[in-house]
C-alpha cells in the first residue's frame, strides 16, 4: 500500500474545529498570556506525561508521577517508574527534535523506551497487533515494509502545505497505523502530534492534549478502528481537533483562575499587613511577618503600592530612607 500520500479527507467539523483553534491559539498566546505561564507549564507536562502513560496501562497517579520527576521514592511497579522518567526526558527534549527528520523520530523512541524494549530506536522486526481480549483489533504493516513507508511519510509531512493542525493528526493516526516499533507507538503518535503542533507555536508543547484522549479513550480508540476501516483518517482528525480545542478551552480556564488565586492571595497578603500595622512596623517587623526574604521586591512590589495607594504612612515622611523608618496603617 503506497504511503507517500496519505488518504485523509478535511470534512466541514475539522474545518469548524480548526478555526476555531486558530481563533483560541491566538488568543492563549497574546491575550490570556498562557505562553508565559511557567507553573501552568509545568503542571500540563506532568498532566501530558501521566495521561499518556495511562493509555498504555500505566497505574501510577498523577502525585506518584509528580514525585518520580522530583527524584523522590515511590512505592510502584519499577517498569511504571521507568516509563514516567522516559517520558519526562523525551518531552523535556521536544523541542530539540526536528518533526520531518525520521533519524530524531527514531532518537525519540530511544528515550521513550530505553530499559523498556530491547529494539528502542530501531523499527520492529516481527509482526505487531493491536488486541482487544484475544481478538486482533489491527495488524501493523509487515516489518519489511516498514522503514520505507515511513520514509514516504515524513516525506509527505515534510513536502505537504496542510495546516500543521492537520498535518499533526494525519501523523498521529498514520503512526498507529503503520505501527513501527515493537512498542512505544501510541506514546509516539502523541509526542510527534504535540512535536508538530508546537513547530507551529511553541506553546503546544505545554498543551496537554493526551489529558482528554486519556479521559476519552474508548472514543480514541474507535477514532482509529473506524479510520482504519474506511482506509481515510478523517474520522481521527475530527476526533483529535475536538480533543485539542477541549483542553485549549480548559487552558484559558485554568489561567484565569490562577490570576483570580493570585489576586485573592494578595489582596489577603495586603489586608494581613494593614491589620499588623495598626501600629507602627519597621521593614524587618512587615518582612518578617508576612515571611519575604527578598528585600528589593518587598519595596517594589509590596510597600511601594500600599504607600502609592494610601493605605500605609511613614512614620518619618521627611527622611524616606531613615534607619527609624517605620510604618502605618492610615
Amino acid at each position: 500500500m503506497n504511503k507517500a500520500n496519505p488518504p485523509y479527507t478535511i470534512t466541514l467539523r475539522t474545518a469548524d474545529y480548526l478555526a476555531k483553534i486558530l481563533e483560541m491559539a491566538m488568543h492563549l498566546e497574546h491575550v490570556a498570556g498562557f505562553a508565559r505561564n511557567i507553573k501552568l507549564h509545568r503542571e500540563n507536562r506532568l498532566r501530558t506525561i501521566h495521561s499518556s502513560l495511562a493509555i498504555e496501562g500505566n497505574t501510577l497517579t498523577l502525585d506518584e508521577v509528580a514525585a518520580v520527576i522530583e527524584g523522590k521514592l515511590v512505592a510502584g511497579k519499577q517498569i511504571e517508574i521507568k516509563e514516567v522518567k522516559n517520558a519526562y526526558e523525551a518531552y523535556d527534549k521536544i523541542m530539540s527534535f526536528d518533526p520531518f527528520k525520521l533519524t530524531d523520530f527514531l532518537k525519540a523512541h530511544q528515550l521513550m523506551m530505553q530499559g523498556l524494549v530491547a529494539e528502542a530506536g530501531q523499527f520492529r522486526n516481527g509482526d505487531v497487533g493491536v488486541f482487544d481480549g484475544d481478538t486482533v483489533v489491527h495488524m501493523g504493516a509487515r516489518p519489511q515494509f516498514v522503514p520505507q513507508l515511513m520514509v514516504d511519510l515524513f516525506t509527505w509531512a515534510r513536502a505537504s502545505e496542510l495546516h500543521p493542525v492537520i498535518k499533526s493528526a494525519v501523523l498521529h493516526y498514520e503512526i498507529e497505523i503503520i505501527h513501527p516499533f515493537a512498542d512505544g507507538n501510541g506514546r509516539m503518535g502523541r509526542l510527534w502530534q504535540t512535536l508538530m503542533l508546537a513547530s507551529w507555536k511553541a506553546f503546544f508543547a505545554w498543551i496537554p492534549m493526551e489529558s482528554v484522549l486519556n479521559q476519552n479513550r474508548p472514543q480514541y480508540y474507535d477514532a482509529i478502528t473506524d479510520s482504519r476501516k474506511m482506509n481515510d483518517s478523517a474520522v481521527f482528525i475530527e476526533f483529535t481537533l475536538a480533543a485539542l480545542y477541549d483542553v485549549m478551552q480548559k487552558q484559558d480556564i485554568l489561567r484565569g483562575n490562577a490570576q483570580v488565586t493570585a489576586q485573592d492571595n494578595e489582596q489577603d497578603r495586603n489586608e494581613k499587613i494593614l491589620a499588623f500595622c495598626k501600629i507602627a512596623r519597621s521593614r524587618d517587623e512587615i518582612q518578617s511577618f508576612i515571611g519575604i526574604a527578598h528585600r528589593e521586591y518587598f519595596r517594589t512590589k509590596i510597600l511601594k503600592p500600599l504607600l502609592e495607594a494610601g493605605k500605609l504612612r511613614m512614620t518619618i515622611p521627611d527622611k524616606p530612607n531613615s534607619k527609624n523608618q517605620k510604618y502605618i496603617k492610615n
